[in-house]
């Protein structure tokens, strides 16, 4: 959560909306997990359709614990609501998406990371990567904890209970793709970049690389859900860096924009090799920061990275499915802004999709650099901010600027 001062909470108990914010974040957490416990109070049999969501956790490893996600009593198209990163987008708020994720019931249970095949046997493992929602039934064992949990790269997990028997009802459907990639014998990257081809989705990869489906067989393991997304994009962004490399540099510098959920993203294509900028500006009150914070990472041309950041990764995959889509190369500067709107993490889909979007809208082209910044800077919620002061943009003008006198002294 957001770190609102303890003395506004105190004063204000919910009602008088002190923080800023439409709806006290603290209620609605707790609304959404009361509806779903006493949708299943005093049951111990739970129906309904995973829309698919499923989570692998790192702690213990190599035993993991796996979440198999349901809305109790909740079937067929309507489960997809629950969780749809590409279909929320631009439509749902958090306060929806907080809805959404406590209305899930989380039915947790332990396996080896070598249990791939008996996930599959159950067919666990293909429901979590059905084209569509699949009617499950898990037999709980104890009581619900309605505990709600949050993270930076994984979606929000609601109330969960340990279940001692689960059961897929329906038959899932699987792509015809990833179908065949379960019985090859290839390596995961390989893999990853096939399905990446065929079916574009981020997310059904994640799944299928996290649930052991991709790789040689007698390799296999179950990978945490938090390093499956990073594993995905990094190797996907690998791929298509390999082709960009070789492409044209763009001729003129280029803006795009976008915002979603109290998230602000500026993103500057500029005439070079391939390298990119990335700047996140924390203002007071958001997420995680309490004052103005400004981060800063860099990426150079062989992909060495300053720094391993997960939201980055998702960021930086969306730029380079455009820079591959117009067959060009390009220098790029990523400024993400984080206002007090952004109260809870969602896990990071709504980075890799909301640059998709800007990527869509072009604000603005430039013949120079330090024109386009000047531009973004003023479009920018933090206006004591100038980008040009910032040490990862002062390297990139000085090298614009040796580039242009060897360019001119020829």
């Amino acid at each position: 959560m957001r770190a609102i001062p303890a003395e506004l909470c105190v004063k204000c108990k919910g009602n008088k909306l002190l923080c800023g914010l439409r709806a006290c974040p603290i209620l609605e957490r707790f609304r959404s997990t009361i509806n779903v416990v006493n949708k299943v109070y005093n049951k111990n049999e739970i129906e309904g359709s995973t829309p698919p969501s499923i989570v692998i956790g790192e702690k213990n490893y190599p035993k993991v614990s796996i979440s198999f996600n349901i809305p109790p009593d909740i079937y067929g198209e309507e489960a997809k609501n629950y969780e749809n990163p590409k279909g929320w987008w631009g439509k749902a708020s958090i306060y929806d998406i907080i809805i959404y994720r406590t209305s899930l019931l989380s039915n947790v249970f332990e396996v080896k990371i070598e249990d791939v095949w008996k996930l599959y046997e159950k067919e666990l493992s293909l429901a979590a990567v059905s084209e569509k929602p699949v009617q499950s039934e898990s037999r709980i064992d104890g009581t619900i904890l309605p505990k709600l949990r949050f993270d930076g790269y994984v979606l929000p997990r609601g109330p969960s209970a340990k279940t001692q028997n689960l059961e897929v009802i329906e038959n899932p459907k699987i792509n015809k793709t990833l179908d065949k990639l379960i019985f090859d014998d290839i390596k995961a990257e390989e893999a990853v970049v096939k399905l990446y081809q065929d079916i574009k989705d981020v997310y059904t990869i994640i799944n299928a690389l996290s649930l052991g489906l991709l790789g040689v067989k007698k390799n296999r393991k179950l990978v945490p859900t938090r390093w499956a997304i990073t594993a995905v994009d990094s190797i996907i962004a690998k791929n298509l860096l390999q082709k960009i490399r070789n492409y044209q540099e763009i001729s003129e510098v280029e803006v795009y924009y976008q915002k979603y959920l109290g998230n602000y993203f500026h993103v500057i294509l500029y005439p070079s090799a391939y390298q990119v900028t990335w700047i996140e500006i924390w203002h007071p009150l958001s997420l995680w920061a309490s004052e103005l914070t400004i981060s800063e990472l860099t990426e150079n041309y062989w992909g060495e990275y300053s720094t391993m950041d997960g939201g980055y990764m998702a960021a930086r995959l969306s730029v380079l499915e455009y820079l591959d889509n117009i067959k060009r190369s390009a220098g790029v500067i990523i400024i993400r802004e984080i206002t007090s709107e952004y109260f809870a993490p969602l896990g990071n889909w709504h980075i890799r999709e909301t640059v998709r979007k800007a990527m869509e809208n072009k604000i603005g082209r430039f013949q120079d650099l330090e024109n386009a910044l000047s531009f973004v800077n003023q479009r920018l919620n933090a206006k004591k901010i100038d980008l040009r002061e910032l040490n990862s943009i002062k390297r990139i003008l000085k090298q614009k600027s040796i580039d242009q006198f060897f360019s001119s002294s020829k």
